[in-house]
């Protein structure tokens, strides 16, 4: 089994907060952060609408000089970071740094770079390209920038698995700590594609809501009314630890990573398989890897984007792998819009406020659950209290890939 992990810090900013208390208390409230657009002028498009990041100023977290050698999804990378390594107290000295990594992915990183330098050079020639073009735009830039700010010398990655990125971003840490190759990882992801191609190319595919009159009831899985996911931006970064590294220092400990499990359905681009195998394989590995039964899981975070066959068909794993029992499932998508590869971190980091303060967060918009969910609970429209021991959250990515972790609620045992 390796080494215990344990989390200790959570930094999270998307459409609902700019801060992980902020989106907690935004999420258990059931707000809405979903909105018109208004990073760029949206109304030849036929989605105008995402779940922005509000009043937010990355200068406080980059000088102004460096601004622009960073696309937004770092800025929003470096924020989570900052306050999921104030919240932990871990500090990197000489004497540890080596042994502290970043893990920090993106689905599809500096868009708005790409699209701003793209601009540049139909409009200037090469010569207008700025230097920081690629840097600026890479995925791997978030993780190498973070390691920057904190002094962190140990394994640097980056993951890019569409919208599992960041799952398997923590996950994959986790396995680097359990291996003994560093004693703390900040893990995650980050994203910002509320861009022209962005928006485009997802409206393209059709697979965006167009519910541009309702935007705050456009996200709405498991609902009939349903007609796409609402792309969101923001980042989720957890700091996870060595039992006893975390120990030593008299680190708050919020809760134990106990499992993590990956699947392919090699089926097709963008559509789950029949019956979403794929899901059905992927907590299969991850309740394996932790050693634990389907019936001690108490609270499922799920995937559900609110489009209409992967809603339907991630409910449909989910009712195989857990039988008739009714245990409890929520889209917190339904609020945030979804991240891309940024979700998965984002909705680790609500897995384990839910574990840590006892509570479920709920699905919005769920006014009429369809009819071939019926008996599962989706913890419809408002927040409840419950006791919550392993909580699941998954994730699940054009290509095929799937990723989940599986959480224990922290007793000091």
């Amino acid at each position: 089994m390796g080494r215990r992990v344990v989390v200790t810090g959570i930094g999270l900013i998307c459409a609902v907060g700019n801060s992980t208390e902020k989106v907690w208390e935004s999420l258990l409230a059931g707000r809405s952060g979903v909105g018109r657009i208004t990073h760029f002028d949206a109304a030849q498009f036929a989605c105008q609408i995402a779940a922005e990041v509000k009043d937010f100023d990355p200068l406080q977290f980059v000088e102004k000089k460096e601004l622009k050698k960073m696309g937004r999804f770092i800025h929003l990378a470096l924020c989570a970071a900052d306050q999921a390594m104030k919240m932990s107290a871990l500090q990197v000295t000489p004497e540890n740094a080596e042994n502290i990594g970043v893990h920090i992915g993106s689905g599809i990183g500096g868009f708005d770079v790409i699209e701003r330098e793209h601009s540049n050079l139909l409009t200037g020639g090469p010569r207008k390209i700025s230097p920081f073009f690629i840097p600026a735009a890479i995925v791997n830039l978030a993780a190498g920038q973070v390691s920057m700010r904190f002094g962190a010398k140990g394994p640097n990655e980056a993951t890019a698995t569409a919208c599992t990125t960041s799952a398997h971003s923590v996950g994959d840490s986790f396995r680097i700590i359990q291996h003994g190759d560093a004693d703390a990882m900040i893990a995650g992801g980050a994203e910002a594609s509320i861009t022209p191609m962005g928006i485009g190319g997802f409206a393209a595919m059709r697979a965006l809501s167009t519910r541009n009159d309702d935007p705050e009831k456009a996200s709405r899985p498991w609902d009939t009314a349903r007609d796409g996911f609402v792309v969101g931006e923001g980042s989720g970064i957890l700091i996870l630890e060595e039992l006893e590294f975390a120990r030593r220092r008299g680190a708050k400990i919020l809760a134990e990573i106990v499992g993590y499990g990956m699947s392919g359905d090699a089926y097709h681009m963008t559509q789950p398989a029949p019956g979403h195998e794929g899901g059905f394989r992927v907590m299969r590995n991850t309740l394996r890897d932790a050693a634990i039964q389907p019936d001690q899981v108490s609270y499922v975070n799920a995937h559900g984007t609110s489009t209409p066959i992967g809603d339907t068909l991630e409910a449909q794993a989910i009712r195989n792998f857990f039988g008739e029992r009714k245990v409890p499932i929520s889209s917190t998508k339904s609020m945030t819009g979804h991240l891309l590869g940024g979700a998965g971190g984002l909705e680790a980091g609500i897995t384990v406020l839910a574990l840590r303060d006892q509570i479920l967060p709920p699905t919005i918009n769920l006014e009429n659950q369809e009819p071939e969910t019926a008996g599962m609970d989706f913890v419809p429209n408002h927040s409840r209290k419950a006791h919550v021991e392993y909580a699941l959250s998954n994730s699940f990515g054009f290509g095929g890939t799937n990723g989940a972790l599986l959480f224990k609620r922290w007793t000091d045992q």
